[in-house]
């Protein structure tokens, strides 16, 4: 099992959409950054856990958690000329870019940013570090553990 945290604008999606139908998987489609795709890509694997975070809103943080259900796949997104995640360079014998699928888990609390930064426990989360703006990136099982059980309050 790894761990994972996975952005998203909420007015894109939230973690209240996937809740709206937990049994459906949604694709996580519109990462545009080399190293975000390599983890979906590459890394993840079916049935690992990921914090989801709303960002780009006026309180960012972790508002709950998805399970990957899906192997990757090509981000149809790339090819739709004119859409905001169009990439010209990319062609569907050659996708630049993949996704995976999430479903609902759980919702919690809004965990923000500024609160997460308190907690001497995350001191060396890769959130938290200065300058980082990857969409998706690995979470520690120890980060993992804390956020569930003491600030969600969740059985690890």
């Amino acid at each position: 099992m790894q761990y994972w945290l996975m952005k998203s604008e909420p007015e894109e999606l939230s973690i209240g959409d996937l809740e709206a139908t937990p049994a459906k998987a949604f694709p996580w489609f519109g990462v545009r950054n080399y190293q975000a795709r390599n983890f979906m890509r590459d890394t993840m694997q079916v049935g690992d856990l990921a914090f989801f975070y709303h960002s780009g809103c006026a309180v960012p943080g972790i508002a709950g958690i998805c399970r990957i259900c899906s192997d990757s796949y090509p981000d149809d997104s790339q090819f739709a000329v004119g859409q905001p995640y169009f990439d010209p360079e990319s062609k569907p014998e050659a996708p630049r870019w993949y996704l995976r699928d999430v479903r609902f888990v759980a919702r919690s609390r809004l965990l923000p940013l500024a609160e997460l930064r308190t907690w001497p426990q995350l001191a060396g989360m890769r959130l938290l570090a200065r300058g980082n703006r990857l969409s998706i990136m690995p979470v520690s099982e120890a980060e993992w553990k804390f956020i569930t059980g003491e600030l969600m309050g969740l059985p690890s």
